[in-house]
């Protein structure tokens, strides 16, 4: 696959949810779900903050969908299947080199309402399943803070093959540090 003209997919539907890019005018979703959801989320996503607004919000998601656009990154809005609630959040994140190395790192967020009912685990799949089908990945990476094991079983139940753990990698708020937990999945052994 020749990635120089490469337009990257847009959409991906399950019956249970819809996996796309962001678009103008999603902004008030992305903040209803943040918001409701920062609790929840505050402890392993270091973007999140107390009140996201819709101006802050939409703001955001303009600027995924022009990185989306130029493939600088691809970050993607899980929705509802009516595309009426944003039930989280996931990418193909191009933290291992540009688009030609054909390697991404997946990241996933659900929110607090849709959290431990099994969703991230079915996103997770789907990613993987579209990942290798419609996209150029070869490699795709998965990375949880160490204090976070239902990220790790979601890695683990998907198939990802733990590499290792990066000793006391990020530094938190209150100077703590926390481990990262490094997981990957090649396109020749998906599942393995």
């Amino acid at each position: 696959m020749d990635l120089t003209h490469f337009i990257a997919p847009a959409r991906f539907e399950k019956p249970e949810f819809i996996i796309r890019s962001y678009l103008p005018g999603d902004g008030p979703l992305l903040s209803e779900a943040v918001n409701d959801s920062y609790e929840h989320l505050k402890t392993f996503m270091v973007w999140a903050q107390p009140e996201q607004s819709v101006a802050e919000s939409e703001q955001l998601v303009r600027r995924f969908r022009a990185d989306y656009l130029v493939n600088k990154d691809f970050v993607l809005g899980i929705f509802s299947p009516d595309e009426q609630q944003l039930l989280g959040g996931a990418g193909f994140h191009l933290r291992e080199g540009g688009l030609q190395n054909r390697s991404a790192e997946i990241g996933i967020w659900i929110c607090s309402a849709a959290a431990h009912q099994g969703l991230g685990t079915q996103v997770a799949r789907a990613l993987l399943e579209w990942g290798f089908s419609a996209w150029p990945w070869e490699r795709l990476a998965w990375r949880c803070d160490g204090r976070n094991t239902s990220s790790r079983r979601v890695a683990e139940k998907v198939g990802f093959q733990f590499e290792g753990t990066l000793r006391a990698y990020h530094r938190l708020k209150d100077g703590d540090r926390t481990d990262m937990h490094c997981f990957s999945i090649l396109r020749s052994s998906p599942g393995e």
